[in-house]
C-alpha cells in the first residue's frame, strides 16, 4: 500500500495507527492507515484518488464497536472537529456527522427543537444514522429528512431518508459511502421543559446502566417476534437483558470481558479485555441463550478487523 502514501491530503494520514484508544471499549489493533479529513474536500479527493481495491471503513468515535485484536486492514476515516457543527434553521437540525447525539439534542432544545431522544445515545450522527440508532419509542428514521453522503469514487450526494430503506438498527447507505452530515426535521417544544426531560432521562440512564465502566452501549438487539416462552409470536417483542439474565449470565466473566451485574446487556472491560475475550464472552451468551430459551440473540455491536493470528 505503498501508494497510499503519496495521495496528498491536508488532513491526517497515520499509517499503523493503534485503534484501542479511539473506541470506547479501549480494544483493538491497528488500522493500516487512519484518514482524518480535514474538510469534506479533502476526503473526496483522498477517496477519489484512492486506489478502488483497497477497502475503507468509516468510524465514529467508537461508542458502539469491537476493533478485533489484529487491526483492520485498509483505511479508517474518522472525521474530525470540523464536521461536528451543528446549526438550527426553523424546523430543521442540520448537524454533521462528528457531532456526538447529545451534542445535537442539546443544541436542539437550547432553540426549542425536540430531538430529545438523541440525548442519551452513546455515539455521533454518522453512526446514529446508520444504525437507525433509537430510544424512547423514536428513530432517526421518524426524524430524518436527508443525508449528505461522500461516495466511494469521491462524489457528493445527498440522499433523502426515504433511499436509506431504515430498519430495526439498521440501514441500505450505498457501500463505502460517508456521512458527513444529515438534517432532521424536529417538532417544536419548550426549552427549559425539553432540558428537564432529557435530565430525567440522563438520570434513568445513569441508574440502570453501567455508565462509568468501559462499554460500548447495548451488546444485542432486543429479539422481536418472540414469546416469553421462545415460541415465535410477532405481538411480543422482549428485552434482550431479560432473556440473557433469565439464562444465568448476568455478571458472566471471560478473562477480562464482563456482562454487567448492573445491565447484563452490556459488556464490560473490566481493565485488561482483548478483543476476543468480549467477543468471545458475547458469543458464549448467545450460545446460552439460545440453549436455554431458543432465541438467537443479534449483534447490535459491530465487530471488524481480523482476530490475532
Amino acid at each position: 500500500m505503498g501508494a497510499i502514501s503519496d495521495i496528498p491530503v491536508r488532513g491526517r494520514l497515520v499509517e499503523g495507527y493503534h485503534l484501542s484508544g479511539v473506541t470506547w471499549l479501549r480494544v483493538g489493533g491497528p488500522a493500516d492507515w487512519l484518514f482524518m479529513p480535514k474538510y469534506a474536500e479533502d476526503l473526496s479527493e483522498f477517496l477519489a484518488a484512492l486506489p478502488a481495491e483497497v477497502p475503507t471503513f468509516a468510524m465514529g468515535v467508537g461508542s458502539n464497536l469491537i476493533v478485533r485484536d489484529g487491526g483492520v486492514r485498509g483505511v479508517v476515516i474518522r472525521l474530525s472537529r470540523a464536521f461536528a457543527e451543528v446549526r438550527v434553521e426553523g424546523d430543521l437540525v442540520i448537524a454533521g456527522a462528528a457531532a456526538l447525539d447529545a451534542q445535537v439534542a442539546k443544541a436542539a432544545a437550547e432553540a426549542g427543537r425536540d430531538l430529545t431522544f438523541l440525548r442519551t445515545i452513546p455515539g455521533a450522527i454518522g453512526g446514529a444514522v446508520r444504525m437507525n440508532a433509537g430510544c424512547y419509542g423514536s428513530y432517526v428514521a421518524d426524524h430524518l429528512v436527508s443525508v449528505e453522503v461522500v461516495l466511494r469514487d469521491g462524489t457528493r450526494e445527498t440522499l433523502a431518508a426515504d433511499r436509506l430503506d431504515f430498519a430495526y438498527r439498521s440501514s441500505a447507505l450505498p457501500k463505502g459511502a460517508v456521512i458527513i452530515s444529515a438534517t432532521f426535521r424536529a417538532q417544536s417544544g419548550d426549552p427549559i421543559e425539553l432540558a428537564a426531560r432529557m435530565d430525567d432521562q440522563l438520570a434513568i440512564r445513569d441508574e440502570t446502566q453501567p455508565t462509568k465502566e468501559l462499554t460500548a452501549g447495548s451488546t444485542f438487539r432486543n429479539p422481536a417476534g418472540y414469546s416469553s416462552t421462545g415460541q415465535a409470536d410477532d405481538t411480543h417483542e422482549l428485552k434482550a437483558w431479560s432473556v440473557i439474565d433469565a439464562a444465568g449470565l448476568r455478571g458472566a466473566t471471560r478473562g477480562g470481558a464482563q456482562m454487567s451485574p448492573k445491565h447484563p446487556n452490556f459488556l464490560v472491560n473490566t481493565g485488561d479485555a482483548t478483543a476476543r475475550d468480549l467477543e468471545g464472552l458475547g458469543e458464549e451468551v448467545r450460545e446460552r441463550v439460545f440453549q436455554h430459551s431458543g432465541i438467537r440473540l443479534e449483534w447490535e455491536i459491530m465487530r471488524v478487523g481480523e482476530p490475532t493470528p
